[in-house]
Order: structure tokens, then C-alpha cells, then sequence
């Protein structure tokens, strides 16, 4: 037997020569990267969901804010004819100033409001995360439970505390010499925005605990022998490691300040301040039902939506260029 035939009688060689000319193995792993069936069956009622409560509302949405309403006949009495206007409802929407000044008004909101609110969520989450396990389930619970109370019922609940002769706070404050005008032009902003911050100061919380939760022990035992203390472990370890999570709740507090409306929207039966343009959803909202022009309401909904998108896309995108110069 020559040597060329012994290499050839070897079992690997057999073996790879069958795997290279067998088809089956190829075919497994393309079945392997196929997506399976019972996962779209999974995740079909949910794709579903979706596309009929977000996606298709979007571009009806879109759809409805390029028609308009034209009546025929001699001074425009005869019957009402939907048409395609194009952009007409954007220029009528851009052309009100009182549009364009609620803009600028949750602008202002969410300067100040957004920062404040982050800013004590982050404290509380690192006291949360100091305490001990015994106390930090009712604690967290506590400062939770704001949230779970609906933004209609809040309001309603703060505007017995804003209103004078009924108010414990502003009796109290009266007191001490002071005359506070919450529900005023010029404190109905920030008393909307006390609000915001105690609803949703302990929802945030929780994204920044569940965050805190994450870090490995083994940092806060090395900056322990390193000779850091409580706070130079809070400054330097524990506040730069939940930064994706405070990147997130800004995020999402930007689309809720420009969404602004339950709030303003209650208030208004009792703070002559809040006209129905005091913010963007809100002159949305009134065109809408009470002026019975959904066209231009759509159009303006549009724009509140790319405002917000802009605004919250244009944070991710600093952000992250930051980020990228960091390292």
C-alpha cells in the first residue's frame, strides 16, 4: 500500500471529505438562523398593539393635518367639502403667537423643572441606597407612591393646597407675613411644576436605584481601601457609573415637559392664568374639541411631536459625542 493511499484511508480525512460534500450540516444552520415561528406567534399580539395604537395614529395623524374644510356657495354658506390643503395648517399653526409662546413657556418649564427634579431623584436614590435593607423597601415605596396616583387626582389634590382660604400652606404662610399668589401669573408655572417634581421625582428614583443595584460590591471595596469615604465613593464611583440611567430619565422628562397638559388642563377651572394656549398639547387639545377644527389640532400635534423628537434626539446625540471625547 503506497503512502498516498494510507492519507486517503485515514477516518478524519473521510470524515471531512463527507462533511464537506454533505448538505445537511448547512442546512441545520440555516434553520438555526431562521427566526422560529413560536417566537413571532409570541410576539405578534404585541406587533400588533403597536402598529394599530402607535403607528397607524402617527401617520393618520400626519394624514389629517394636510386637509382642510372649504365651503362652496355664495359667502361660504353652502356645504362643507374636506379638501387636500398641504401645508396650510402648518402656516395657520406656525402663525399663532399664542402657539409659538406655549412653546417657549414648557421650554422655560423644563429648563428649570427637568434639572430639579433629576437632581432630587438622584439624592434619593443615594440615600435609599445607604440605608439599610430593612428600611429601604418602605422607604423607596414611599417616595414610589406619588406616582401611582394619576396627574388628574394630583392636581386636583395641589390645587386645594394652592387655592387661598383653603390652603393649610398659604394660611400658615399668611402668618408669617407673607401673601404667596400660587395660582398668579406669575407663579402658576412653577406651582404646575412643583407638581411634575412630586409625581414623577420617585419614579425616576427607581430607574437610579435599579441602576445602583448593578455596581459590582467589588468597586465600593477597593475605593474603601483606596481610603475613599461616603461621599467620594458617591461623587466618583456612584454617580459617574449611573449616568446611562440619568441620560435616560432626561430623555424621558423632556418628551413629558413638551407632552404638558392634565396639569394646566385642571388648574385652569381655578387659575385664570392658564389660558387653553398655555402650553402646545393643550391649544392642541382645544382646537381640537372645543373649537371643532381637528385639522389644524393635528397639524399642530405634528409639530409638538418633531419638537420633541428634536429636542430629545439632539440630547442623545450630545451626549453621546461627549462621551465619545471623554475617552
Amino acid at each position: 500500500m503506497t503512502t498516498s493511499s494510507v492519507k486517503s484511508a485515514r477516518p478524519g480525512d473521510k470524515g471531512s471529505a463527507g462533511t464537506a460534500a454533505d448538505p445537511k450540516p448547512a442546512r441545520r444552520r440555516n434553520r438555526r438562523a431562521r427566526p422560529d415561528r413560536k417566537a413571532w406567534l409570541f410576539l405578534g399580539p404585541f406587533l400588533a398593539v403597536y402598529l394599530f395604537a402607535m403607528i397607524i395614529p402617527v401617520f393618520y395623524a400626519i394624514y389629517q393635518s394636510m386637509l382642510k374644510v372649504e365651503r362652496s356657495g355664495p359667502l361660504g354658506l353652502g356645504s362643507p367639502e374636506v379638501v387636500f390643503g398641504g401645508l396650510d395648517n402648518y402656516a395657520i399653526a406656525l402663525q399663532q403667537d399664542a402657539f409659538l409662546e406655549g412653546f417657549g413657556r414648557v421650554l422655560l418649564f423644563g429648563i428649570v423643572q427637568v434639572p430639579v427634579m433629576l437632581l432630587l431623584a438622584l439624592v434619593l436614590a443615594l440615600l435609599l441606597d445607604q440605608i439599610s435593607d430593612r428600611w429601604a423597601g418602605l422607604m423607596r415605596a414611599t417616595y414610589f407612591l406619588p406616582y401611582g396616583i394619576p396627574g388628574v387626582i394630583a392636581t386636583i389634590l395641589w390645587g386645594f393646597l394652592y387655592v387661598p382660604g383653603i390652603s393649610p400652606i398659604t394660611e400658615m404662610l399668611g402668618d408669617l407675613g407673607f401673601q404667596p399668589d400660587f395660582l398668579g401669573p406669575d407663579n402658576v408655572l412653577w406651582s404646575i411644576a412643583n407638581i411634575v417634581i412630586w409625581e414623577f421625582a420617585g419614579y425616576n428614583m427607581l430607574i437610579i436605584v435599579a441602576q445602583l443595584k448593578s455596581i459590582p460590591e467589588e468597586l465600593y471595596e477597593a475605593a474603601r481601601i483606596d481610603g475613599a469615604g461616603p461621599w467620594q465613593i458617591a461623587l466618583r464611583v456612584k454617580i459617574p457609573l449611573v449616568r446611562p440611567a440619568l441620560v435616560l430619565t432626561c430623555v424621558f422628562s423632556i418628551i413629558g415637559t413638551m407632552q404638558l397638559f392634565a396639569e394646566p388642563l385642571v388648574l385652569k377651572k381655578i387659575a385664570p392664568a392658564v389660558t387653553p394656549d398655555y402650553t402646545p398639547n393643550l391649544s392642541a387639545y382645544f382646537d381640537a374639541f372645543s373649537n371643532a377644527n381637528i385639522y389644524v389640532a393635528a397639524a399642530k400635534s405634528v409639530i409638538l411631536a418633531v419638537v420633541a423628537m428634536v429636542l430629545s434626539f439632539g440630547f442623545l446625540s450630545l451626549v453621546t459625542r461627549k462621551q465619545r471625547s471623554e475617552r
